[in-house]
């Protein structure tokens, strides 16, 4: 169901749910293990679950198939409230001292949210596997201010913004986020504004993803703060036909036909993926495309290496800023720029 429509959140008080911790640092009075979550609500029929928002406080939120949902709902708490009151489906939040760990959050749909199907800010380990994110009016899956984050086998379809979306924050400006290895992996991205965007972060990796029909597909966001963003890894993704048009926004120009981009980065590894099939009239369109980033800073020392690039105009391979140390070899494809790239 589209953002805005009769059953999507709104200003009618709609609610959606809230796994955080209380002040003493200890999980919501409804915490509970993914054991105990499995026994009741996760367990029932699509057109029961949507009479509630399906999300858990604890431990877990847990179904038993792609026919549970999560949508929006009337009443819920306090808790609720405050997750709703953004517009959000499920929230994870914990504390700066104290983040919500070791959260999973399983075989879900999440649908129809003004805000994010499922948002997590300052979690260790959350976990989101088996869970469709679809038509939310911002983000599929976020995460903020989180490490070790594990987001496997998920799709997301038709958000506003990213089907996922990792970041060090956005309500505040500073250096990129250590996720102490994050993971995102195996899932199906599509319809999006952009299928992956990592924005202001480091020691993660984008692996065995399929990104397609989005308007642009893995996006990888630094700037001139320090640390900088990048010093990850986007390996054997299937990224292709990132064809829709979006418009430009403060920061970044208008988004048409483009795969795998890297702007104001550094130390970035973009290998063995296969991209192909983009086009458009962006500054950033092309296959496995450099671009400075809006405030200048430059792309260094990246590598784009052992990629099948083929059949992306205006170019399979773009360094539009020329920045320090980026290293283009041993990929396949037909057109580079500048080049000899190919």
């Amino acid at each position: 169901m589209p953002p805005g429509s009769g059953s999507g959140p709104g200003s009618d008080g709609r609610t959606g749910s809230d796994v955080r911790k209380d002040p003493d640092g200890s999980p919501g009075s409804g915490a509970r293990k993914e054991s105990d979550s499995r026994k009741d609500s996760g367990t029932r029929k699509d057109s029961e679950a949507r009479k509630e928002s399906g999300g858990r406080t604890g431990g877990a939120a847990a179904g038993t198939g792609r026919g549970t949902a999560a949508t929006p709902r009337n009443g819920g708490g306090a808790k609720a409230e405050t997750c709703a009151a953004a517009g959000h489906g499920i929230c994870v939040t914990g504390t700066e001292r104290r983040p919500v760990d070791d959260v999973a959050i399983r075989t879900l749909t999440v649908s129809g949210f003004r805000g994010d199907g499922i948002r997590g800010n300052r979690t260790d380990r959350m976990s989101v596997h088996g869970v469709r994110a679809v038509h939310n009016g911002r983000h599929g899956i976020s995460q903020e201010r989180s490490v070790r984050g594990d987001l496997r086998g998920n799709e997301a379809r038709h958000n506003a913004e990213s089907g996922i979306f990792l970041a060090n924050m956005t309500d505040a400006e500073g250096g990129a986020l250590d996720t102490r290895g994050a993971v995102i992996k195996s899932n199906k991205l599509s319809g999006n504004r952009i299928g992956v965007v990592l924005r202001r972060t480091r020691n993660l990796t984008v692996e065995r993803n399929t990104v397609n029909d989005n308007c642009g597909g893995v996006f990888v966001v630094g700037d001139e703060s320090t640390p900088r963003g990048g010093a990850l890894t986007i390996t054997r993704n299937t990224v292709h036909h990132n064809n829709r048009h979006c418009p430009a926004t403060a920061r970044l120009p208008i988004i048409e036909g483009t795969g795998i981009l890297l702007t104001g980065v550094e130390e970035t590894r973009v290998t063995d993926n296969e991209v192909r099939g983009h086009t458009g009239s962006s500054p950033m369109s092309g296959g496995v495309v450099l671009f400075k980033s809006m405030t200048g800073a430059p792309n260094a020392r990246n590598t784009v290496s052992g990629n099948e690039v083929r059949g992306n105009t205006p170019a399979d391979l773009a360094d539009q800023d020329r920045g320090p140390g980026n290293a283009f070899t041993g990929n396949r494809c037909d057109r580079s720029v500048p080049q000899g790239w190919c």
